[in-house]
């Protein structure tokens, strides 16, 4: 069985279906996807129902990302809110405009169940950006920084690579966990762009939301798979370009 950790979406459905053939996935991996499943391609709702079924058939861990807590708040309330139209929004919102607001229940289910992070047997850790307390996730003072922090991979791309965890100016924050998944923060948004490493932590978006493809990685071997740029699934669209 493989461990395999997918980044984020940003409703680009048809690079997944694309990287789940690429990567051979079958039911007895286990997917770890670390969030942002909407907002950026013309997909949205079409995404989150793909997800949806794939858990009757594999076993999925879905963590939640910034992105899906801001579309799951427009579906309760209705309120717009500018800057998520800005970064992404608009796509989503129109693309459950389009269809029947009875259909939005599941979806509510979906975004209600997400993970702030996972934890494996091999004390590995997965989440959608970060933490900021040096005893680590379960001593966090705010659940939203587990879906908006930026610190946790400024702080790993600083480190000076020779630094080992058992040097005492290591970071305490990154001592608990063997290793640590992330997404959120783009490695780039204008060009292609691999997986990368700070410290113990990797961070595995690879900018699906802009100009770069989605990424899925067997955490146990490193080997890693890429959808094509996502934007070219989309011609006409911007994205968040």
């Amino acid at each position: 069985m493989r461990t395999l950790v997918v980044g984020d979406i940003h409703s680009g459905l048809r690079a997944l279906e694309q990287l789940m053939e690429r990567a051979n996935v079958n039911s007895t991996d286990h997917l770890i996807f670390l969030g942002d499943y909407v907002d950026s391609w013309s997909t949205a709702v079409e995404t989150v129902d793909f997800l949806i079924n794939l858990k009757k058939t594999h076993n999925c861990t879905f963590i939640r990302g910034n992105h899906d807590e801001l579309c799951r708040n427009w579906l309760l309330t209705k309120e717009e809110n500018p800057q998520w139209l800005a970064h992404g929004g608009t796509a989503t919102r129109d693309s459950y405009i389009n269809v029947k607001r009875e259909n939005w229940n599941d979806h509510l289910d979906f975004y209600a169940g997400l993970e702030n992070y996972f934890l494996d047997s091999d004390n590995r850790l997965y989440l959608h950006a970060g933490y900021t307390n040096l005893k680590g996730v379960d001593f966090e003072y705010f659940d939203q920084l587990f879906y908006w922090d930026r610190t946790l991979w400024e702080l790993a791309r600083a480190l000076d690579p020779q630094l080992k965890p058992a040097d005492p100016n290591f970071p305490l924050r990154l001592t608990h966990y063997k290793e640590i998944f992330i997404g959120h923060t783009p490695i780039s948004k204008t060009t292609t762009a691999v997986p990368q490493k700070g410290a113990n932590v990797w961070n595995v978006d690879t900018g699906a939301a802009f100009k770069g493809q989605l990424t899925m990685m067997d955490v146990e071997t490193k080997e890693f798979w890429q959808s094509d740029p996502v934007h070219t699934f989309y011609p006409g669209e911007r994205g968040r370009n």
